[in-house]
């Protein structure tokens, strides 16, 4: 898939510049790989994350569209934009929990700005199941554990928190009703680590989540940040 990425050391004036280089690019990409493969076109000039998706093709992957909103990756580049965020094969997940091979590129203007995302999800589902079908008839085969995805992809920015937010708690692994401060801390770390506080009304849905206030979440939040 790697091949087929666009370079990213052109630059472009702005995002209708991007789509008219790149459009072409994402339809010749789905003519080959067939209709289970999304490509997506971010426009991240203004770091509207609700509704980044400038152009796609193959939305029904994960039921996006036009004016959709972008992933927790683009939250990361919001996080820290002079960061090369570049990213080739990395696995991901869509809200209804099918896996995805991914691949995203990121290009800026001239002056150095991150402006557009060109992005390529591919769903795995078609092949796992012929896999698991072969496997299935092959004696003592054992079907593999999923990888944690590096990418979670919704339909819209709420979803991508929410799944941001259970991975934390996850990885802390005890229920939030049995969580320690240290614990409600640890998962704020996690959180801020992946730059989910910069999604709108995030210390909301994080202090439901834990059960505790949003003075609590800004107190640890404080801490987290100091290090």
């Amino acid at each position: 898939m790697t091949s087929l990425m666009p370079a990213s050391d052109t630059t472009f004036a702005d995002i209708e510049e991007a789509h008219r280089t790149l459009e072409p690019v994402m339809h010749a990409i789905a003519g080959v790989v067939g209709d289970h493969c999304e490509i997506v076109l971010h426009d991240l000039s203004a770091g509207d994350l609700d509704h980044s998706v400038y152009a796609i093709v193959n939305g029904h992957v994960s039921g996006r569209s036009v004016g959709g909103p972008s992933t927790n990756l683009g939250v990361e580049v919001l996080r820290d934009p002079d960061a090369d965020h570049n990213a080739f094969g990395y696995r991901g997940r869509t809200s209804d929990g099918r896996e995805l091979i991914s691949s995203s590129v990121y290009y800026r203007n001239p002056e150095g700005r991150i402006i557009a995302a060109f992005c390529i999800n591919l769903d795995l589902t078609p092949m796992q199941t012929a896999a698991n079908a072969i496997a299935a008839l092959l004696p003592g085969a054992e079907t593999a554990v999923s990888a944690v995805p590096h990418e979670l992809v919704g339909p819209d920015v709420s979803s991508v928190l929410d799944d941001m937010i259970s991975e934390a708690i996850a990885m802390v692994g005890k229920p939030a009703p049995g969580m320690s401060k240290a614990d409600r801390i640890e998962v704020l770390r996690l959180l801020e680590a992946r730059g989910a506080f910069h999604i709108k009304r995030a210390a909301d849905k994080v202090s439901a989540r834990l059960g505790v206030s949003r003075v609590t979440v800004y107190g640890y939040l404080d801490e987290v940040r100091r290090g």
